[in-house]
């Protein structure tokens, strides 16, 4: 009797599991930069493709570095090119990574630290199709250290 309660109990919290887990990500991709050493000639490129139109979409930028990155911040550009378009869009972005208040501003273990940093306003209805993406860091450094990977998010917006 007991192993057949303890049957029932596991396939109920396992159904539980299944049917409450709302898959939210649509796509992430992370690209490791060699040598923790970001240089600037190198241009991570992340392509993906959309069917579901009816929907939003955040997009967010994806860092993971040491806990040696020296700065609070990392300047980017973030050129886009959306199904159809001749050129892509350049967007300059100042991510905030820190504060000196509260410090790291992303999720850490150890040493490592992740940021998903959102880069729409709000979230966007998305054209169906291929969209390709390049990053690249601007700052000072030549190149950047401490930095591990980079990469980019699509999530579908909770509404």
């Amino acid at each position: 009797m007991k192993g057949a309660i303890k049957y029932l109990l596991g396939l109920s919290v396992l159904a539980t599991v299944v049917t409450g887990c709302e898959k939210v990500d649509v796509f992430e991709k992370n690209i490791a930069i060699p040598q923790q050493k970001w240089s600037s000639a190198l241009h991570p490129e992340i392509n993906f493709s959309i069917a579901d139109t009816s929907s939003l979409y955040n997009i967010y930028v994806v860092v993971r570095h040491t806990d040696a990155y020296r700065y609070n911040n990392l300047w980017m550009n973030i050129y886009t090119q959306a199904p159809g378009a001749a050129q892509p869009d350049k967007q300059v972005l100042d991510l905030q990574l820190a504060t000196n208040e509260k410090g790291w501003l992303g999720t850490g273990m150890d040493d490592i630290f992740e940021h998903r940093v959102r880069i729409t306003a709000r979230p966007v209805q998305l054209k169906p199709g291929l969209y390709r993406f390049r990053l690249e860091q601007i700052m000072r450094d030549e190149p950047l250290d401490h930095v591990l990977n980079v990469g980019l998010r699509v999530e579908r917006a909770k509404i």
